[in-house]
């Protein structure tokens, strides 16, 4: 299945009680029945970019469902089409409260579904990422489309993240890590990597509790912002 493909309505799902009643009833396969529905937004307003072929327009204004399964969205003007992505392919996702104005800023990298082919070199590299914004209606709706989101990732990883025959590495000798770290110095990042990590910086909400601990170096530049600021209302007293 490719990460993001083509819908023209929407996704196969199930509601939490139309899902207990199901699976009480020991079905012949689990497989068959539809996955839950954690969340559905309607008036939500969704834009690709780059934009996908085929889908509708930028700031499409439509319905988004977030299954188990799949995250999904189809417009509400007759006759355009839709997208759904599996959540592999959503590498990142954050509430943002940008210049933009409130939003749910995802990333979706199309490359994970070429894993598939194993005659694909695995040094290859694609130019498959996409922006996705999600705009509801109202900003309280944002917590909620991001918990189900959450939620629904947790339950697809990644089936290509990582070899079974590196599960294991030896430690080095005494003590310390196997694995190459990385200590927040933009030194160790490339051109290309400082400006998406400062874009990605700018955009997401680091007041919300799911977004985890401020960067050091941010928290020093917010410190440094309000010492200034002390400074000179005490000049000015």
């Amino acid at each position: 299945m490719p990460g993001i493909e083509l819908i023209d309505g929407p996704p196969n799902f199930t509601t939490p009680e139309q899902h207990a009643q199901l699976t009480s009833a020991t079905p012949d396969s689990f497989n068959d029945i539809p996955p839950v529905a954690r969340h559905i937004e309607q008036n939500v307003t969704c834009t690709l970019e780059p934009p996908l072929d085929g889908a509708a327009s930028t700031n499409a204004r439509g319905t988004l469902y977030v299954t188990e399964r799949v995250l999904a969205f189809v417009p509400a003007q007759e006759g355009a089409r839709g997208f759904s992505t599996d959540y592999p392919t959503l590498i990142l996702h954050a509430i943002s409260r940008g210049e933009e104005g409130p939003m749910l800023y995802c990333q979706l990298d199309e490359s994970i579904g070429l894993r598939e082919n194993e005659d694909d070199d695995p040094e290859a590299e694609f130019d498959t990422l996409r922006e996705l914004k999600i705009v509801p209606s109202s900003p309280d709706a944002l917590e909620p489309i991001f918990e189900a989101i959450s939620i629904c990732a947790s339950l697809n990883a990644d089936p290509y993240d990582g070899d079974d025959d590196d599960a294991f590495i030896d430690a080095p000798e005494g003590g310390g890590s196997a694995f190459p770290q990385f200590n927040g110095d933009d030194e160790e990042l490339s051109e290309v990597g400082r400006a998406a990590l400062a874009h990605l910086e700018s955009i997401i909400d680091w007041d919300h509790p799911a977004s985890g601990p401020r960067p050091a170096h941010l928290q020093q530049q917010q410190n440094g912002t309000k010492e200034e600021g002390e400074e000179e209302v005490d000049k000015s007293a």
